[in-house]
């Protein structure tokens, strides 16, 4: 069953995409949030270049933080970020 999630990125990710949040439709091959990031290179040589290495990324899956092994089941939304620094 095709379900859609809403994608809301920050900072430089925001900024590289010109975008902060988008819908799109998930099949069921998208399992987990590495699935999805997948299915996103695939819309463009820029989404791929952002998303090439994903480790230096972090991700929030219904405001709770995830990993790329995070299942996505029916959450509404992930948010992409870089990792944050304080100081």
């Amino acid at each position: 069953m095709d379900r859609s999630i809403n994608i809301i990125y920050f900072a430089w990710v925001r900024e590289r995409l010109g975008i902060d949040q988008e819908a799109i439709r998930l099949d069921d091959g998208v399992k987990t949030i590495e699935d999805l990031l997948a299915l996103l290179t695939q819309r463009g040589a820029v989404y791929a270049e952002i998303l090439a290495d994903a480790e230096k990324l972090r991700f929030a899956l219904d405001q709770d933080y995830a990993v790329l092994e995070t299942p996505i089941g029916s959450a509404h939304e992930i948010a992409i970020f870089p990792p944050v620094t304080g100081g």
